[in-house]
């Protein structure tokens, strides 16, 4: 990625108060809620919607609570399809798990295709007053040569990639796992957190109408003498629109990770399940396409030099589960409200201090309970442990419901059930790092 200078010029010319590289979750959130608090954003896609992304479609109630915050219509009669909570299969066994009832999120789910969700919260943004710009490939940062801070980016604009420079005294990199801009600045992944990966493709199915997210603990390396249990889950959940989602992730604390072909795992895992379900290649409505999952704060620091990180771009997917839209939204509207916060300061000095709030912030939200994930990453990259769990879990209903909470992050902050204190209480007593 090339970097401009603030001497060199540039054939067009943009200024506004803040820039998000990226339309994702992260993106898009960011820019409503710094649109909605006043500020002038630019917010840069450099595809156009609607737009495919690897996901597994299925959105928590953490998801929900930010999509209510920004006022997104999530009724089935605006297209989404609810759930109730998750159902776990292990074997032979399944057992269904309702979402917990909080004061701090609502009790139910939703599912939703990215290409048409991503656009949905894009649109969003864009109607509180963010100005979107779509086909906006961000070719490098732009730095003011006396400090090496960031003072906006270059860009190829429009089909016919016209060159753009957009400036701003903030910038929000959004731009997902591989994070272009980021490293342009010096921000590289530390391959020592844990990183997935997730494969999934569509089936027209009889199974496309369910009420539960559904997730099978059992992933199978067949190569060998011996089989191996997987540290990882697949998951089937219905689109309500005549498809099902059906997909895995799988961590890299296993051997295998790198050894194995991961599509030939799902297609495997696919063929083993009933016939009446479909997952057949006939059936499949699309190929199997893969994406990395950047865990555990893997990239930072999360702010420096006039550039935050947001979403994938600085590794917030959930180490436990592997959620990551959530995570994505939510450290956009912190991000948000410390840039809305630093950009009201009188001295550059000052917002200075203002926006080095936001890895703070990050830290204190996150840090405990992801390195209790890192952790948990680590115990079931023990095939011993893997088996055990999926072999008996299931027979313990209670301490299901305490790891749906856990795997979750479903808990009230304050007051709560006993299954909370716990949880919050491990969270707060383990190193934020």
């Amino acid at each position: 990625m090339g970097v401009l200078t603030v001497a060199e010029p540039a054939a067009l010319e943009h200024t506004a108060d803040v820039i998000v590289v990226g339309a994702g979750p992260a993106g898009s959130t960011t820019a409503f809620h710094l649109a909605q608090a006043g500020l002038d954003v630019l917010l840069l896609e450099k595809t156009s919607f609607p737009r495919e992304k690897v996901c597994g479609d299925g959105l928590t109630p953490r998801a929900v609570k930010q999509l209510v915050a920004m006022g997104i219509d999530v009724s089935e009669e605006a297209g989404w399809l609810r759930n109730k909570g998750l159902r776990v299969i292990s074997a032979g066994k399944r057992l269904e798990l309702d979402w917990p009832e909080l004061s701090s999120y609502p009790d139910y789910g939703l599912v939703r295709k990215r290409d048409d969700f991503d656009e949905q919260l894009a649109r969003q943004a864009e109607k509180a007053g963010a100005r979107l710009h779509e086909q906006c490939n961000v070719s490098g940062p732009i730095r003011d040569e006396r400090t090496g801070r960031i003072v906006g980016v270059e860009a190829k604009l429009g089909q016919e990639k016209r060159q753009v420079a957009f400036r701003a005294p903030v910038v929000v990199a959004a731009d997902g796992n591989s994070s272009r801009l980021s490293l342009a600045m010096g921000r590289h992944r530390d391959e020592k957190r844990p990183m997935g990966v997730a494969v999934r493709t569509y089936f027209t199915s009889p199974r496309h109408d369910d009420d539960y997210l559904e997730s099978w603990f059992e992933l199978w390396d067949r190569r060998g003498p011996r089989e191996k249990l997987l540290p990882g889950y697949g998951w089937v959940f219905g689109m309500g629109d005549g498809t099902s989602n059906v997909g895995l992730g799988v961590l890299n604390s296993s051997p295998a990770f790198k050894d194995l072909d991961w599509r030939e795992v799902l297609r495997a895992w696919c063929a083993s399940m009933p016939q009446e379900w479909q997952f057949t290649p006939e059936h499949m409505t699309g190929p199997i396409r893969g994406a990395a999952l950047p865990m555990a704060f893997n990239r930072q620091p999360h702010y420096a030099r006039g550039l935050l990180l947001v979403g994938d771009a600085g590794g917030l997917v959930n180490p436990f589960n592997g959620e990551g839209i959530a995570y994505a939204m939510e450290s956009g509207r912190m991000a948000a409200e410390v840039i809305s916060q630093a950009l009201a300061r009188q001295t550059p000095a000052q917002r200075e201090v203002a926006l080095r709030g936001y890895p703070k912030a990050l830290k204190d939200t996150y840090g405990g309970y992801y390195t209790l994930g890192r952790a948990f990453v680590r115990l079931i990259g023990n095939p011993r442990v893997m088996r055990l769990a999926a072999e008996r879990g299931l027979d313990h209903p209670a301490l299901m419901r305490f790891l749906l909470k856990l795997l979750a992050n479903l808990t009230d902050p304050t007051g709560g059930d006993a299954t909370d204190r716990v949880i919050n209480g491990l969270s707060k007593v383990a190193p934020r790092s």
